[in-house]
C-alpha cells in the first residue's frame, strides 16, 4: 500500500555507519496511520531507505571497482545519482571510468595524507599514509622522476604487473599519481616486512608460523607463476606480514612477465644471497625456477634464524652453496664442467653434507621440501603449485588449499606481537578449522569443539 522511493537531496552520505540517511517520501494516506502503524511505517521507510542507499553503493562500487569501505564524495554522490540510471544501463567505457575515479579523489596527491618516512632507496623514498577516501593507513612509494631520463623501468614494470595481479598474498595497489616531479604508487599498508619479524622474535620463529608463512609464500608465487610473472627478487625484506598473520609478496620493481618474447635475461637479478648457481655462474635463460631457490633460502631462514648462504661476493656465495651441498660434477649437474666461470673458480671437491645436521627444528618433510627448492639445476626444482601439496603441509588440511586466489584472511583478534609463538597458527586453526589450542603462547595440542 505505501511506496518508498529515495531523495538524493541530502548529499552528506558516505559509506560509513556514522552517515546520515537520505531523505524518504513516504506516499499514502499518513492521517489514517496512528499508533503501532505509524511505527511500522517508521521501521518500514527505513529498511527501504536502508536498501536503496545500499543498493546505490553496491552499484557504484561494482562499476567502478572501489574498495567497499570507500567514503564518496557528497558532491559526486548527487551528481551520480542524475546520471545514474543511464550509466547503468550501458557498459562503462575505459574514459568514464577514468574520469569517474578522479571525480572520487583516485590520482590526486591531496587525498593522501604522509605520517611517517619508512624508507629510502635510490629511486624512492617510502612514506606510511592515511588515505582520505577510506581512512586506511596507505604506504606511499614516491618515485622520483628525472626530466632527462623519465620514469625508471623498474617502476614501469611494477605498476604494469601490479594492476593485473589480484591476491590476498600479492600486496595490493590502490592508485597512482603521477605528477610532474614524481610517480607515486600507492600500497596496502602492512606493519613490517619478514626480516622485521625476524628481528623482532630473536631470529626464532615458531615452526608453525614457518609453515604457515611458507605456504602463503607459495600461494602469492603460486598465482604469479601461472600468469607467467617472475619475481626474481624474493628475499625477507620484499615479503610484508600485517599485524593478523598474513604474508604478501611486495616490491615487484625487478619483476618480468615471462610471456614477453625474448630468449635471455639479465643475470644481475635476486640479492645474492638469494640468487641460484645457476644465474651467479652467468645463465640468462632462465623460467620460474628462479624464484623457487629463493623460496628455499628464504625457508632455511625462518626456520634458523640465519641467512642459508651469506655471501659478499659471487665467488663467495658459490663456495658457500658448494660446501653445503657438494661441489657440482656431471654427475649431479650435467653440463657443468665446460662452463667457463666455474672452472675458472677451481673450487675444492666438497662432499654434500645433510641438511638435517643444519636445520634441527624441521621435521623429516621440511628436510625433504627444502632440499628440493635447492636443487642445482633449475628445472630439478619444485614448483610453488607441486610444493603446496607437499606433505610437509599436510597438517593445514585440504580446506586452506581450496581457498579462492581473493582470500587468506585470518578473522581473529590481532597478534600481540611476533614473539608470541603460535599466535598465527592459532588463527589460520580457528578460522578454518574451529578448534582451540590448550595453550596461547606455546606448541599447540588441538581439540576439537564440542
Amino acid at each position: 500500500k505505501h511506496r518508498c522511493r529515495w531523495i538524493p537531496h541530502h548529499v552528506g552520505l558516505t559509506l560509513r555507519p556514522r552517515a546520515k540517511r537520505a531523505a524518504v517520501e513516504f506516499v499514502g494516506d499518513e492521517n489514517k496511520l496512528s499508533g503501532a502503524a505509524k511505527d511500522e511505517g517508521e521501521r518500514s521507510r527505513e529498511l527501504c531507505c536502508d536498501r536503496s542507499v545500499s543498493s546505490l553503493f553496491q552499484d557504484i562500487n561494482k562499476r567502478l571497482s572501489l574498495p567497499a569501505d570507500i567514503r564518496l564524495p557528497d558532491d559526486y554522490l548527487e551528481k551520480f545519482n542524475v546520471i545514474g540510471p543511464a550509466l547503468f544501463e550501458q557498459p562503462i567505457s575505459r574514459r568514464l571510468r577514468r574520469v569517474s575515479l578522479s571525480e572520487i579523489g583516485f590520482g590526486k596527491l591531496e587525498t593522501y595524507i604522509k605520517l611517517d618516512k619508512l624508507g629510502e632507496g635510490t629511486y624512492a623514498t617510502v612514506y606510511k599514509g592515511r588515505s582520505k577516501l577510506t581512512e586506511n593507513l596507505v604506504a606511499l612509494k614516491e618515485i622520483r622522476l628525472e626530466h632527462e631520463e623519465g620514469a625508471p623501468c623498474t617502476a614501469i614494470r611494477e605498476v604494469s604487473l601490479l594492476k593485473d595481479l589480484k591476491h590476498a598474498n600479492i600486496v595490493t595497489l590502490h592508485d597512482i599519481i603521477h605528477t610532474q616531479k614524481s610517480l607515486t604508487l600507492v600500497f596496502e599498508y602492512l606493519d613490517k616486512d619478514l626480516k622485521q619479524y625476524l628481528d623482532d622474535c630473536g631470529n626464532v620463529i615458531h615452526v608453525h608460523n614457518v609453515k604457515l608463512f611458507l605456504f602463503q609464500l607459495l600461494r602469492g608465487l603460486s598465482y604469479c607463476h601461472r600468469r607467467k610473472v617472475l619475481h626474481r627478487d624474493l628475499k625477507p625484506q620484499n615479503l610484508l606480514i600485517n599485524e593478523r598473520g598474513e604474508l604478501k609478496l611486495a616490491d615487484f620493481g625487478l619483476a618480468r612477465a615471462k610471456s614477453i618474447p625474448t630468449k635471455t635475461y639479465s643475470n644481475e637479478v635476486v640479492t645474492l644471497w638469494y640468487r641460484p648457481p645457476d644465474i651467479l655462474l652467468g645463465s640468462t635463460d632462465y623460467s620460474t625456477h628462479i624464484d623457487m631457490w629463493g623460496v628455499g633460502c628464504i625457508f632455511y631462514e625462518m626456520a634458523t634464524g640465519r641467512p642459508l648462504f651469506p655471501g659478499s661476493t659471487v665467488e663467495e656465495e658459490l663456495h658457500f652453496i658448494f660446501k653445503l651441498l657438494g661441489t657440482p660434477t656431471e654427475q649431479t649437474w650435467p653440463g657443468i664442467t665446460s662452463n667457463e666461470e666455474f672452472v675458472a673458480f677451481n673450487y675444492p671437491q666438497y662432499r654434500a653434507e645433510r641438511l638435517s645436521n643444519h636445520t634441527p627444528r624441521l621435521s623429516t618433510e621440511g628436510v625433504e621440501l627444502l632440499s628440493e627448492f635447492l636443487q642445482f639445476e633449475g628445472k630439478k626444482r619444485i614448483s610453488a603449485d607441486e610444493s603446496m601439496n607437499h606433505a610437509y603441509f599436510s597438517n593445514l588440511g585440504k580446506r586452506v588449499k581450496l581457498l579462492p586466489d581473493s582470500k587468506f584472511k585470518v578473522h581473529t583478534s590481532p597478534i600481540l606481537g611476533p614473539c608470541r609463538y603460535g599466535n598465527v597458527t592459532e588463527a589460520l586453526w580457528l578460522f578454518l578449522f574451529q578448534r582451540r589450542p590448550s595453550s596461547p603462547c606455546q606448541r599447540f595440542s588441538w581439540k576439537r569443539k564440542r
